[in-house]
């Protein structure tokens, strides 16, 4: 298959290796006896996706985490109450150098979110008639969904990946991929702590933006008066900013042969093996 012929695999960095977590046992160590279940997850749930899709390149955006952005300045308890223990973001802190090491591209800088990095990266392979894929189990992404681009959740498992486009996003919220960001201020979100208007479920928020057609154009005509102004906040907290900068996204193989390496310096033995072994069959 030819590299134009290729999608872009965007991954959710964050969203992966808190999957990644969650999955695998605590009792996980590395050479120095650090706990490293999230770092072994990520690892080979990346090389599996990567095997499975055959993309062009691979690119990961991470969260900067303890770093407060515009969206906590418009609502301060926005992702309140998540814990991040130190085991946790100590695995994290790992993962940036374990990409570079594959010979992937990655983002992470205060101010943004994972997914404000996915959105620039969409964005530009759109831009260049290429296609994305974006594997994430972040719902906020399915504004994302378009001919050009199809999300990957994740399910039971990395072999379960449910291929999420615009039909599949209509189906579930009852709009279009450009009004995610709209359905889910109006609707709210209790994983993101956004309250959403007050007595709005998912089909009455479905029903206002496909009467009115925006969140904007509701609250013009009058809708939800008393709450107009949270409602625009909740808005630009759930849009995503293009704007992130991202770097060069070039056709890449996977460095199996880097990757191993540097899971061996981990002392994660077992997986610089299989990653060797990749290497040796490229």
């Amino acid at each position: 298959m030819g590299s134009a012929l290729r999608p872009l695999l965007a991954i959710d960095g964050d969203n992966l290796a808190h999957r990644a977590f969650h999955a695998l046992p605590s009792s996980i160590k590395d050479g120095a006896g650090n706990q490293a279940n999230m770092v072994l997850g990520f690892a080979n749930m990346l090389a599996f996706v990567w095997e499975a899709e055959r993309p062009r390149t691979v690119f990961v955006g991470f969260d900067f985490i303890g770093e407060p952005t515009y969206r906590h300045e418009l609502l301060p308890e926005y992702q309140s109450g998540r814990d991040f223990p130190p085991v946790l973001t100590a695995q994290l802190d790992r993962l940036p150098e374990l990409v570079t090491a594959l010979g992937f591209p990655w983002a992470k800088e205060p101010g943004y979110e994972a997914d404000d990095f996915l959105g620039a990266a969409v964005q530009a392979e759109e831009a260049r008639g290429g296609e994305t894929l974006v594997l994430t189990n972040d719902r906020d992404l399915f504004q994302l969904a378009s001919p050009r681009t199809t999300i990957l959740r994740p399910r039971t498992g990395m072999k379960d990946l449910q291929r999420v486009g615009p039909a599949e996003v209509e189906e579930i919220y009852g709009v279009p991929p450009h009004l995610v960001p709209d359905f889910v201020a109006l609707r709210g979100d209790p994983s993101d702590r956004i309250p959403g208007a007050k007595g709005v479920g998912p089909g009455r928020a479905a029903g206002v933006l496909r009467k009115h057609g925006s969140l904007d154009a509701a609250l013009q005509d009058g809708g939800f008066p008393d709450q107009a102004g949270a409602l625009r906040d909740y808005l630009r907290i759930a849009r995503l900013q293009y704007e992130a900068t991202i770097p060069e996204l070039p056709d890449a193989e996977p460095d199996w042969a880097g990757g191993a390496a540097l899971l061996g310096e981990w002392g994660l033995n077992a997986a610089s093996k299989r990653f060797a072994e990749r290497a040796g069959e490229a």
